[in-house]
């Protein structure tokens, strides 16, 4: 392009500024080429005529486009050149506050003077494993990037920290290390990573100091090489140092410190560890006074001193090494303090005597006072021929003193460089390294001396390697992509590096200088000027015979030579170190001996004879100059870093005034200039700097193509058909194999005709709209004209119909008023009439009504005299035949009494009689049979109780002898009586205070009573409060909405608490399963010795009765209750349990029990007895003298049965009572403890009698009734034999059938006999009685069939709530969505019918095999039945009593129980667990390994084996641990274990007994809970195992979406087309190198959802709980969210209106799917609410405070660091779209100043949701489960 094109009217130029360095103006005039004036405007609208020559004032720099402004790499930036990379850093550093900006392969850190949260572990995480041009620039890049190429390429490298003092170099290295410390951690428990960081406090402590530019200035350059294993885990370091600034020790300017830790020491004096080195405030110090200030603004040297101290220890130096170390120091400073006073000569000095300093000094370092003193003030020559002392000056003393301070403190900082290079130090083989190097910058000041020298000659040397290695990046570029390149001439700064470094070069002649005697700066400075007076870096000053001037890279610097021989010396006199060697302080000698190569010499006395040169000998070491030195380890860098692929960082220092985010043009740019940024910008520059990739071309400029270039699918050939017609030149750019190569100012142009383009089409756009929007208005305008026409003449039309109307009006009241008058004088006269009527016709009536009441009073006299006279008449007639009925029946009761008397004295009468008594006489014998067992246990007792007090009576009275002897037997007879009276008042006094305590527990009980209701009244009204403050609160809710949100913040605050405790339970779960692991075998070993976690028992003998009986029994659980009561009270103690109220709670429950129990079989039995005596009644054959038998011996075992319950119900109430009273005493003695022990061994044994009571009653129960049925069945015979002889009696059919009712005799019919009478009544009792029953039994089905409509009722309301609740929902769905809805609705429900009809299928063959075996039993029965009655007809001789009863076991099915044998139980962990795969059972019963496992547990339980049941789950549960660590990365596996796991775990819990899990069982599901073992501990296993595997899971589903989030979420064209495409800089440019085949795959956002669906469908087809599957999105949904916004807020590139759609986009289709799945309740969709909002901020307007106030509303979800940092990095993709303001940014910061959000700018990606596992009974019955054969599970049984 010609001069014409560019330099046009509008177009943006750089003009030189004196302030601003580069001004910014725009060119007012079209410029010709060859024109002397170009016209231009600034920026504050004033013109300027800027001069324009070929030679001395060329064209200024064009700006570049604004889209391009703000960009991440600087190479990128269409015009290379200084001004534009000054603006963009100056943009990006103030307007969007970001310190970091790429530069092709330089990273520049601008320091900001402020922390910034943008180095936390999040932000590494963050950049972990991402390529470096993926991320918006930051250390951690580089460091990431260096990194990933050590391991890829198995090359060491390295990271070069450089700029000025102040620029941020030793913070930028220590973020680096702190990277590589957490990316490559320890690959054992060495710690390595934080010895390394901990080395940090102490370098800094001992090479930093506060300067005039800086406050942390590092003084000294280091080189830190951390190593790496073949893992690439960090094993060791190694630490170089360079040039430490020792003058620094003994001289400060103004304003600047020593090294901090002098102050540190000072300001921790008080300290009594410290106490021993005498330091004061530092002020008192010469040494750390010199600078006039001692303190640095926000530090706290004391504090500091702390965390030096401890990275001492964690780096393993000995506490009395760091004592020493302080010494040390703390001697350097009363050397400083040393007064050296001239003599009056002038030409010597002395010390002052009792120098309290110098004492202090020789204390610490344990020298010699007078040695010391000494040689202090003097010096010792040696020539050839002999050695004399030679007295010193002041002023020589004086600088000998600093020289010794340099050296020792030069000694210590060696020394403590050398011992944390051993302490990070390892014997492991290092693989790789990457090495740190933090040196000083470039360095320019008004003096400057030998330290910035070798500063600057170092730098020289770095930038040379630099220019090299950018040279050699451009040259393999071209070369990559095949460009012809030429030779690009760059800067070489090698006749510099060998004007200082070659020979008879500066250094060379400076060493030179220094070996001459009487050496001088002057002399050294005239040799310069003589030997390189003709080289074009070297300059004399006009004005200076001791300066010269060396023409660097960077700038010119001027040095003055006074002190450059000096320093490079850097004498110091022998005498004082051989002091030093001699120290009793083993650290000091050791410090100066290290280094010396001879050994010292044994004769310390002074020789003055004549010697040879040897004596010179300790000296050599001091003849290595510094500048030597320094040369050396300068050449060992050079050649480490040319050995490694350098990474780049260049600190750059914004303002001298260490001003927060303040930035200085003028003193950027010449860092800019002198740390090499610039040359890498015209190394750049001077090729193709600009270049796009094919694909981003045609994605960009495509607009400028026309239809017929679309056609070709090439897009390569495309791009070169357009570049030949836009750009005439052809070589302005060039066509590589993957990428187009641009000139500078190219890609400018192209942007111009792109956007001359698009404004192009924006006019015809607006001219089109503009059009359509004034016919609209016309139409408009038209349309309101006829309205109103329209509105105008209705009016009118109104008006006149409003007139017809009144008149109307008028004639119709008119009417109407007249009609009224006339009609209300009608109605008066009618009124009148009807009255006058009314009352005549009242009074004939009454009169009419008065006749008829007194005819009815006289007919009512009538009646009653009439009645009266009959009923007299009646009673003469009653009475007389009474009277005859007496006399007649007193004659013939006369007859009767006369043939009974008869018939008493027959023998007939004596027989029944004695029959009745024989029973008695048996009763009798038994009782008194038992009667005398009982006497004789009780004699027996009795006796034992007589030896056993005779033997402790007889020793009491030989040990009373023994103590009595002397005293005579009257004396015993006395103490004896009054110990006895003595024992006496003690039991009464026991007495008493036993009532009294009863009496107390007594009143306790009544006032706790009164307090529990107190305390009820107490609630009620609490509740009556709380109904009306629930309204209140309800009122002020709807009054105030600031409440309610209010609220919804503590709730939230609150969840967010809990979810916290859930996170810390289940990260200490992690930590468990971890220790776990670790000591498995000791675990192992303790559960043999101690309480077995795994159940308690319940012992139980009534297991099988229970199941095998058919009669209900009492269940055994409450007698287990009652024995777990009394087994808590074991462990707990006397003194715990008697204050449990709920064990007491808990035996006042089971006395009531058994007495429920008691009294329902006393009524069962007294039925059977009216039974009985009924049946008696009736007259009997001889053959029921058996059944008589019978009845007889039940009704003697049920007296003994009430005998034993009254005693045991004695027994329990006697415990109860010694249990309050144990709680009233708190202060139990071993005597009430052994009777407590007693009472609680009587429970025991009373309820192990109650349960062998409960026995004998169930066989007494069955034989009664079989004895009803015998005696019924026989009566039933007697009756068809006897039927003439009773036809009255009523019939009964039986006892549960229909009863006929009984004819009801008349009243005149008089019975022949008084027992025929008797008969009679009795049946009709019998009958009232089976009429009762049977309304009874009617009345229970009635409620039952109440109560189970009324619980149909309410399934039928919850089924309509339900399916309201689906309407609604499906009411608000799409139709497309309605109807996809509403199939799986339907699907649904299908198959839940197919299963109800399946379960019912398969009860009905139940049933039917059930019926089938009960019928086969009642044959046998009805078998054995006849056989029985054959028998008895047969043989009639009378039984014995005690006869034998047969209970039947019943006959069961399969209870849903396996059995094995215990050696299988291997074989059923390896088969059930090892072995299986998720596939084999994926068409079974979900969970099914789950089902088998508990079978087999119930199995173990139903037998009562508790080591079988312990066993296999411990086994089941380390089986699956083994296998889910076998299988760390399979999903699919971890979410089969972890389906099966949670089902095992319900199932304990839906099995367990416990009410709270079976509310929602089946009766058969209940039959088949646990009877023995509570499993309780082991489900408590069971959800911490089930914890862990989540977390696994969860970790698994991370680590395969994370890779695809990035790319499907922000990357991918998910609405196509939308995306623009932006210039490229260097890092977007050297990722490509490495991708010639192919990049990395990307992923869509239809992979990432397709990957999302595999999982939820692998869940479900496992049969995993839907509130876990729910969980699991959740949290994968969290990884989505965070992952995204990450990247968002670290890259500026998908900051954009395009990405915001795409991204609102890809979210919706998020949530789509959550919906498809049914797991928008789940809350995932409320997780992605961070992104969502960041993607609506990017779309919104960002312009007026309205606009700032929608923001601040909407973004509730993001903090304020986000949404400011989103607005920060907002990027237009083209001229179109708008930058955010600052101002806008500010605006927004203002308003958000009240949220008080966490200062975190990134989500944390490994947070974790606490997990929650609701339990969710199954409604398979175990019975019905089905194994297949293809397990391999033969070994198991079904029982």
């Amino acid at each position: 392009m010609s001069v014409n094109e560019l330099y046009t009217k509008f177009t943006r130029v750089w003009i030189p500024d004196p302030e601003d360095v580069w001004a910014a103006a725009e060119i007012t005039r079209d410029y010709k080429e060859g024109e002397s004036i170009l016209h231009l405007k600034r920026e504050d609208e004033t013109p300027l005529e800027y001069p324009v020559g070929p030679k001395s004032n060329p064209l200024p720099f064009l700006r570049n486009p604004d889209i391009l402004v703000g960009e991440n790499d600087l190479t990128a930036l269409s015009y290379l050149h200084e001004p534009a990379v000054l603006h963009n850093l100056r943009v990006r550093f103030l307007e969007s506050n970001h310190i970091y900006t790429y530069c092709g392969i330089v990273l520049v850190a601008i320091n900001p003077y402020e922390q910034l949260q943008i180095y936390g572990e999040e932000v590494i995480n963050a950049y972990t494993g991402q390529n470096m041009g993926d991320m918006d620039p930051h250390i951690f890049a580089v460091a990431e990037e260096a990194y990933k190429q050590m391991s890829r390429d198995e090359r060491n490298q390295s990271i070069i920290v450089s700029g000025e003092s102040g620029a941020g170099k030793t913070v930028s290295a220590k973020y680096a290390m702190r990277f590589f410390a957490t990316v490559g951690g320890s690959a054992n428990d060495t710690n390595v990573e934080e010895k390394v960081l901990a080395s940090n406090p102490i370098m800094e402590a001992i090479g930093n100091a506060k300067t005039t530019r800086n406050d942390n200035s590092s003084r000294f350059g280091k080189y830190i090489q951390i190593g790496f294993n073949r893992q690439y885990n960090i094993i060791g370091a190694n630490m170089r140092t360079y040039l430490l600034e020792k003058s620094r020790v003994v001289f400060q300017a103004e304003d600047e410190r020593n090294y901090h830790i002098f102050y540190q020491l000072c300001a921790s004096a008080s300290l009594p560890e410290f106490k021993d080195l005498s330091l004061t405030s530092a002020e008192d110090f010469t040494y750390t006074s010199l600078g006039e200030n001692i303190f640095i603004e926000g530090v706290n040297d004391a504090e500091d001193l702390k965390k030096t101290r401890e990275a001492f220890t964690l780096l393993g130096v000995k506490d009395s090494s760091q004592s020493n170390i302080y010494r040390i120091m703390a001697s350097i400073l009363h050397l400083g303090n040393v007064e050296i006073c001239s003599e009056r000569d002038g030409e010597s000095c002395r010390v002052l005597k009792d120098d309290a300093h110098l004492k202090h000094f020789c204390r610490l370092l344990g020298v010699e006072l007078k040695q010391m003193e000494h040689w202090l003030c003097h010096r010792k020559l040696a020539t050839t021929s002999e050695t004399y002392v030679k007295n010193m000056s002041s002023k020589q003393a004086t600088n000998a003193r600093d020289a010794l301070a340099k050296h020792i403190y030069a000694r210590m900082f060696d020394w403590i460089v050398q011992h944390i290079n051993k302490s990070l130090h390892t014997t492991s083989k290092q693989n790789s390294f990457i090495g740190v190097l933090d040196i000083y910058g470039f360095e320019t000041f008004e003096i400057n001396s030998f330290e910035q020298f070798c500063i600057n000659y170092a730098n020289e040397k770095l930038q040379q390697q630099f220019n090299s290695h950018v040279f050699k990046l451009e040259q393999e570029e071209y070369m990559k992509e095949l460009i012809p390149w030429t030779l690009i001439d760059f800067y070489d700064n090698q006749p510099c590096i060998d004007l200082i470094e070659a020979r008879l070069g500066v250094l060379d002649l400076l060493d030179e200088e220094c070996k001459v005697p009487k050496g001088t700066d002057v002399n050294w400075a005239q040799k310069l000027y003589q030997q390189h007076s003709a080289k074009d870096q070297f300059q004399k000053p006009r004005m200076s015979n001791t300066s010269f001037i060396i023409i660097h890279f960077a700038d010119k610097v001027e040095y003055q030579c006074d002190g450059f021989l000096e320093k490079n010396r850097d004498t110091v006199y022998e005498e004082q170190i051989n002091i030093l060697k001699a120290s009793q302080l083993q650290l000091v000698a050791d410090l100066f001996h290290d280094k010396d190569d001879a050994p010292p010499s044994k004769n310390s006395r002074v020789n003055v004879r004549a010697a040879k040169p040897s004596p010179r000998g300790p000296n050599k070491e001091h003849r290595k100059t510094v500048g030597h030195q320094f040369r050396s380890s300068l050449h060992l860098l050079m050649e480490t870093l040319n050995a490694t692929t350098p990474h780049y960082v260049r600190c750059i220092k914004p303002n001298d005034f260490k001003e927060a985010f303040s930035f200085d043009s003028s003193r950027a740019v010449q860092q800019l200039r002198a740390c090499g940024v610039l040359e890498t910008i015209r190394i750049s520059a001077a090729g193709y700097p600009s270049r796009w990739t094919y694909p981003d071309f045609f994605s960009r400029y495509r607009v400028l193509m026309k239809k017929s270039d679309m056609t070709s699918s090439d897009k390569k050939l495309v791009c070169k058909n357009l570049l030949a017609t836009l750009i005439k030149e052809p070589d302005m750019f060039q066509f590589g194999k993957t990428k187009i190569f641009f000139r500078a100012g190219q890609v400018a142009y192209l942007e111009k005709l792109r956007a001359d383009k698009f404004r192009s089409a924006c006019i015809k756009i607006q001219k089109t709209v503009r059009g359509w929007l004034q016919r609209i208005r016309y139409r408009k305008i038209r349309k309101m004209a006829i309205t109103l026409q329209r509105y105008g003449r209705g009016y009118l039309a109104r008006r006149y119909a409003e007139y017809l109307r009144l008149t109307r009006a008028a004639l119709v009241c008119q009417k109407q008023y007249r009609m009224v008058r006339d009609r209300r004088a009608f109605l008066r006269v009618r009124k009148a009439v009807v009255t006058i009527q009314a009352y005549a016709k009242g009074m004939f009536t009454r009169r009419i009504y008065w006749e008829f009441l007194l005819h009815h009073k006289a007919m009512i006299i009538q009646k009653s005299v009439r009645g009266w006279l009959q009923r007299k008449k009646f009673q003469r007639a009653r009475n007389a035949a009474i009277t005859i009925q007496c006399g007649f029946r007193r004659v013939q009761a006369k007859k009767r009494l006369k043939e009974r008397k008869i018939e008493a004295r027959s023998a007939q009468h004596l027989k029944n009689l004695n029959s009745g008594m024989e029973n008695k006489i048996v009763q009798l014998q038994r009782k008194m049979d038992d009667q005398s067992k009982d006497l004789k246990t009780q004699n027996e007792q009795l006796q034992t109780v007589n030896i056993s007090m005779g033997t402790e009576v007889s020793k009491l009275r030989k040990e009373l002898e023994q103590v009595r002897g002397p005293r005579g037997e009257g004396g015993q007879l006395t103490s004896l009586q009054a110990e006895l009276e003595k024992l006496r008042a003690e039991l009464q006094e026991a007495h008493a205070v036993r009532k009294k305590l009863e009496e107390e527990h007594g009143s306790e009980k009544m006032s706790l009573e009164q307090r529990v209701e107190e305390l009820e009244k107490e609630n009620s009204l609490l509740k009556s409060e709380k109904e009306e403050m629930n309204q209140k609160i309800l009122q002020q809710t709807k009054n105030s909405q600031d409440i309610s949100s209010s609220v919804s913040q503590t709730e939230a605050s609150l969840q967010k608490e809990l979810d916290e405790e859930r996170q810390r339970y289940q990260n200490l779960l992690k930590e468990i399963s971890r220790v776990e692991q670790k000591y498995e075998n000791l675990k192992e070993e303790v559960s043999l010795t101690k309480f077995v976690p795994g159940h308690r028992r319940n012992t139980s003998n009534l297991s099988s009765l229970e199941s095998d009986s058919n009669y209900p029994s009492v269940s055994t659980s409450e007698v287990g209750d009652t024995e777990d009561s009394v087994q808590l009270v074991e462990e707990m103690g006397v003194e715990k349990a008697a204050m449990d109220i709920s064990l007491f709670m808990k035996l006042q429950k089971r006395v009531r029990e058994l007495e429920q129990e008691r009294k329902r079989l006393q009524t069962s039995v007294d039925k059977m007895e009216e039974l009985a005596k009924h049946k008696s009644s009736e007259p009997r054959s001889p053959t029921s003298e058996l059944e008589t038998a019978d009845l007889a011996y039940n009704n003697l075992k049920r007296e003994e049965l009430e005998s034993e319950n009254k005693k045991l119900k004695n027994d329990l109430n006697a415990l109860r009572k010694s249990i309050s009273e144990r709680a009233a005493d708190n202060n139990s003695s071993n005597e009430l403890q052994d009777g407590y022990n007693l009472l609680l061994s009587q429970l025991k044994a009373a309820n192990d009698e109650l349960d062998a009571r409960k026995e004998e009653m169930l066989i007494l129960r069955s034989q009664i009734v079989k004895n009803a049925q015998l005696l019924e069945k026989n009566q039933q015979v007697q009756q068809s034999n006897n039927v003439p002889e009773a036809p009255d009696v009523p019939e009964v059919t039986g006892v549960t059938g229909v009863t006929e009712l009984p004819e009801v005799p008349e009243v005149t019919e008089v019975p022949e006999d008084k027992e025929e009478a008797l008969k009679a009544y009795q049946g009709l009792t019998e009958s009232k009685r089976l009429l009762e029953a049977q309304l009874q039994t009617q009345c229970r089905q009635h409620k039952d069939e109440l109560e189970a409509l009324h619980t149909q009722i309410e399934l039928l309301k919850a089924d309509i709530e339900k399916k309201q609740e689906i309407l609604n929902y499906t009411m608000s769905l799409s139709p497309e969505a309605q109807v996809e809805y509403s199939v799986q609705q339907e699907i649904t429900r299908l198959t839940n019918d197919n299963l109800d009809l399946k379960e019912l299928v398969e009860k009905q063959e139940k049933n039917e095999r059930k019926l089938k075996k009960q019928l086969r039993i009642y044959m046998k029965k009805v078998q054995e039945f006849e056989a029985a009655q054959a028998a008895a007809l047969s043989s009639r001789s009378r039984p014995a009593l005690s006869r034998q009863v047969t209970v039947q076991r019943k006959e069961k099915d399969f209870e849903g129980m396996l059995e094995y044998y215990k050696e299988d139980e291997a074989l059923l962990a390896k088969t059930l667990i090892t072995d299986m795969k998720p596939s084999t059972v994926s068409g079974t019963v979900p969970c099914l390994p789950a089902y088998i496992l508990f079978m087999c547990i119930r199995h173990a339980d139903y037998i009562n084996d508790d080591e079988k049941v312990e066993s296999l789950l411990t086994s089941s549960i380390n089986s699956v641990k083994k296998v889910l660590k076998k299988n760390c990365d399979d999903f699919e596996t971890t979410s089969f274990w972890l389906a099966n796991t949670s089902r095992l775990l319900h199932c304990l819990k839906q099995y367990s007994g416990d009410e709270v899990f079976m509310t929602q069982n089946s009766p058969k599901q209940n039959e088949h809970c646990l009877k023995n073992f509570d499993l309780a501990e082991y489900r408590q296993v069971l959800s911490d195992l089930s914890i862990q595997i989540y977390q696994q899971l969860i970790k698994v589903a991370e680590g395969i979406i994370q890779p695809m989030i990035v790319s499907a979420m922000l990357e991918s064209e998910s609405i196509p087309s939308l995306a623009g495409v932006k210039p490229m800089g260097y890092r977007n440019r050297s990722s490509s190198m490495d991708t010639d085949a192919g990049g990395p795959s990307s992923y869509t956002l239809e992979a990432l959802i397709r990957q999302l669906g595999q999982f939820h469908s692998i869940m479900s087809d496992h049969g995993l709980d839907p509130e876990i599957v729910g969980q699991v999105v959740r949290q994968l949904f969290h990884c989505i969210n965070a992952i995204t916004l990450n990247n968002l807020l670290l890259r500026k590139d998908v900051c954009s209106w395009s990405t915001g759609m795409q991204l609102r986009y890809n979210t919706s289709q998020l949530e789509e799917w959550l919906r498809g799945n049914n797991l928008y309740q789940s809350k995932a969709a409320v997780i992605l609410e961070p992104v969502i909002q960041a993607a609506q901020l990017l779309q919104v307007k960002k312009k007026t405070t309205q606009d700032a106030e929608a923001i601040c509303s909407l973004c509730i979800a993001l903090t304020t660091q986000q949404i400011v940092k989103v607005l920060n990095l907002y990027t237009p993709l083209n001229e179109f779209e708008e930058r955010v303001t600052v101002s806008f940014i500010r605006d927004i910061q203002s308003r958000l100043t009240v949220r008080n959000d966490p200062p975190q700018l990134l989500i944390d990606t490994k947070h974790t949701f606490p997990v929650l596992f609701p339990y969710t009974p199954s409604a398979l019955s175990l019975e019905t489960l089905h194994i297949p054969a293809s397990l391999g599970l033969e070994f198991l049984v079904r029982v």
